[in-house]
């Protein structure tokens, strides 16, 4: 995912909820965010907080399985996110989303959480606390029910203590309180969340490697060093499980995508969001591609994406290998932004053109961000053969600019 992929990131806009937990005592705080984050009080140094004693994404080729399946704590940030495209034996379908985001609100070397502003030691912290942590993890969870017109999304956040949330490589996990990603078998993960109204579980079985994006998995989203992230996907994942509406209970396939990024890293001056693209063709192959859009509205030249062919093989792709062409566009009768709600994709450098639109418009999430993600569905041609495909698409800063918010 971008961040979510930087795309998926929206949860660094929970800093403030982070900086809530850290700053509160060591008694036990977890469950749904209610209202939004933004309001819970942070640090005057916030910012300065945010990237000071960090790891950065800086060198390529530094990724290594099964290690980097798990957290990276002395990043910033960090997602875990899963999206997918389902269906009925009697064609109805479904989309899911289930991202996992983790966020540190004090360098590695305060691990205990025992520091203050500018790391001034906190006289009464007790730091073999249970409870006290400096990692906070942040869950978005939804259901498209298609054929209904209901988009079910729900927020959870905790910290990264008591056992109540966290993650780890071997054998993979990743967690908060229920909702969790884990190994079940070598290259199956099951996937499991459940609200009052939906519930998901689900299997995906791995069909290819990962894959690198970027420069052997470095992937910049800006021009100032370590604006950058370290991204991997797992592509066209086999998925076979059950979603829950209400009382009813469907037996469902499809495919599945796992994207994971970690940085420590911020939108450029002057960029608003991003439009990201997850992708998955009939005949194997896949694409992912994201441009950031600029507050003058033109897009971040950094902008970047992978071709997948079916055997795996990779094809990096530039800004200059695309054009998007926006064909519609839907109106949120909730938060009164304006998002693309159809598109053209031209690469002509592989010969692919697809055009497609959201399986439904209202796939808008409302929670301590407000951004679009949904299940989408093209057609068109690659290399001249007839190609249809599934993903999902993000859409970040229309609703709200996140200037210097990331």
């Amino acid at each position: 995912m971008m961040i979510k992929r930087m795309v998926g990131a929206l949860v660094l806009l929970a800093l403030a909820a982070a900086a809530y937990f850290w700053w509160q005592s060591a008694g036990a705080v977890t469950g749904q965010a209610q209202a939004t984050l933004l309001s819970l009080p942070t640090p005057e140094n916030a910012a300065d907080l945010a990237l000071a004693g960090f790891a950065r994404a800086m060198e390529p080729d530094t990724i290594e399985f099964p290690r980097d399946l798990g957290p990276h704590n002395d990043y910033q940030t960090e997602w875990w996110y899963y999206t997918g495209n389902l269906a009925t034996a009697g064609g109805r379908p479904f989309g899911f989303q289930l991202t996992f985001f983790r966020l540190a609100v004090a360098s590695p070397g305060d691990e205990a959480g025992c520091a203050g502003p500018d790391s001034v030691a906190i006289p009464s912290c007790a730091a073999t606390s249970a409870w006290r942590t400096n990692q906070i993890y942040l869950v978005h969870f939804t259901i498209s029910d298609i054929a209904a017109e209901k988009f079910y999304a729900s927020e959870r956040f905790s910290r990264g203590a008591a056992g109540l949330a966290g993650a780890q490589a071997v054998p993979y996990r990743v967690w908060l309180e229920e909702w969790s990603a884990s190994e079940v078998e070598p290259g199956v993960v099951r996937l499991v969340a459940a609200t009052e109204e939906v519930r998901l579980d689900i299997a995906l079985r791995q069909m290819l490697p990962p894959i690198l994006h970027g420069d052997g998995g470095l992937s910049p989203k800006g021009p100032e060093p370590g604006n950058a992230s370290y991204y991997y996907s797992i592509v066209q994942q086999a998925a076979t499980g059950t979603v829950t509406v209400g009382d009813q209970q469907f037996a469902v396939t499809g495919r599945a995508w796992k994207d994971h990024e970690y940085s420590t890293s911020a939108l450029s001056p002057g960029a608003v969001g991003w439009d990201w693209f997850s992708l998955q063709l009939d005949n194997g192959a896949a694409l992912m591609f994201f441009q950031i859009r600029r507050e003058d509205g033109a897009l971040e030249p950094i902008s970047s994406g992978t071709f997948i062919r079916p055997d795996g093989a990779t094809e990096p792709l530039s800004r200059e290998d695309w054009q998007l062409e926006v064909l519609d566009t839907w109106t949120s009768p909730t938060s009164g932004a304006e998002y693309p709600a159809g598109w053209r994709i031209t690469i002509p450098r592989i010969g692919l053109m697809l055009e497609g639109q959201p399986l439904m418009s209202n796939q808008e999430l409302n929670v301590s961000t407000v951004y679009w993600e949904g299940a989408s569905a093209f057609s068109g041609t690659l290399a001249g053969q007839a190609v249809s495909a599934q993903g999902y698409v993000e859409l970040t800063g229309y609703a709200e600019p996140l200037t210097g918010r990331l």
